[in-house]
């Protein structure tokens, strides 16, 4: 086992193709073809996290957050950021972080945020937009359905809830190839007709690599004309944050309890409650302000995520309930869902689930 093998697993759940613009994440410290001899699974990578991994003889750690988010101009060790780097290096441990990709994948952060507080019914509260590609090619009419297979197999032809889509049209194409060209059919030097399909799929950007080989393999044509386009669909499984229900409603004081028990918090910070029932809820894990109007506009009874200002909370303007349960606190259960994913993907191998807590924010 290699630290790709790792890798390529995990993008399988979150790929980063998905991450943030702003995000600094995949492989941060270490060679992708270094063998593995366990993997140490955190939220965070810090010295203690560092320590725990040389401990358990992990040579891997997996890190929601990347601990090299800016560029580092020299690593010296003044900092924390600096001597986690430095250590990990020293004890040849690879660091890899997934961050924004997990935050915006179907099966990521805010989703296991709603399983942990029994919500139903789920959709994305922010779908990521320009995530639907589509394929148009043109192939001959006896070539296309080994071609519309082939590209169905690497995930092509999928959309929503649907896969194995594509549109069809019969048609003549014309080519002539010159002295160099080997032509498949026809001969060099002169027009040839044939019977062609436009063959026309869609399929997830980050199966553009895949998508484009497929094709290349599977077409018959020596020169294989096609073209790519973005779609403006709304991708109903990729984006930030999840909208969710209770199984009926409740109150706003049971809500809040309810937020303390299962997402095992001291205290909620929260808007004005204004005596409404709770049943359909938004959840978004970590800083989630720039989503009040989003989960406003959805038209939800309560809002969980963290990070809300002073100002934020005045938002709410009685629409909704604005609940911050502390970002370590929403994002807690991000190495669960990790260490659970991988173990099922690769079971009897070294997997650890971090022992430490790495909240910076104390309560007194």
């Amino acid at each position: 086992m290699i630290v790709q093998d790792i890798i390529s697993h995990i993008e399988e759940l979150c790929p980063l193709a998905y991450a943030e613009d702003f995000d600094n994440v995949g492989l941060l410290v270490g060679s992708n073809t270094q063998e593995v001899s366990g993997v140490l699974i955190s939220l965070d990578t810090l010295e203690n996290v560092v320590d725990e991994a040389i401990k358990n003889k992990c040579n891997m750690i997996v890190s929601f957050h990347p601990i090299i988010f800016s560029g580092l101009k020299k690593i010296t060790g003044k900092t924390y950021v600096e001597r986690v780097v430095l250590k990990a290096i020293k004890n040849d441990i690879a660091i890899y972080a997934m961050h924004t990709a997990l935050d915006n994948s179907w099966n990521g952060v805010s989703d296991r945020i709603c399983d942990e507080l029994g919500l139903t019914d789920k959709s994305i509260l922010i779908p990521q937009k320009g995530t639907i590609k589509k394929l148009i090619t043109f192939v001959p009419k006896k070539d296309a359905e080994t071609l519309r297979n082939a590209l169905f197999a690497v995930g092509g032809g999928s959309i929503g809830n649907y896969d194995h889509c594509s549109f069809n049209i019969e048609g003549l194409g014309s080519f002539q190839g010159n002295e160099a060209s080997n032509p498949t059919v026809g001969t060099k030097g002169k027009t040839h007709f044939e019977e062609e399909i436009q063959l026309g799929i869609t399929f997830a950007k980050h199966l553009e690599g895949t998508i484009i080989r497929t094709l290349h393999e599977n077409h018959p044509y020596e020169e294989v004309a096609y073209e790519i386009t973005t779609l403006e669909n709304t991708n109903q499984h990729i984006g930030m944050g999840m909208i969710g229900s209770l199984k009926k409603p409740i109150t706003e004081m049971h809500f809040m309890t309810l937020l303390k028990t299962k997402m095992n918090v001291p205290v909620v910070r929260h808007s004005a409650l204004s005596g409404k029932m709770i049943q359909k809820v938004a959840v978004l894990g970590g800083s989630g302000s720039f989503a009040i109007e989003h989960a406003k506009r959805a038209g939800v009874d309560a809002y969980v995520t963290a990070d809300l200002k002073y100002h934020d909370f005045y938002k709410a303007e009685g629409q909704l309930i604005l609940a911050d349960i502390g970002h370590y606190e929403s994002e807690q259960y991000t190495k669960n869902l990790l260490f659970e994913y991988l173990t099922k993907k690769i079971p009897n191998f070294a997997f650890i689930l971090s022992a430490e807590n790495t909240n910076p924010i104390k309560y007194s």
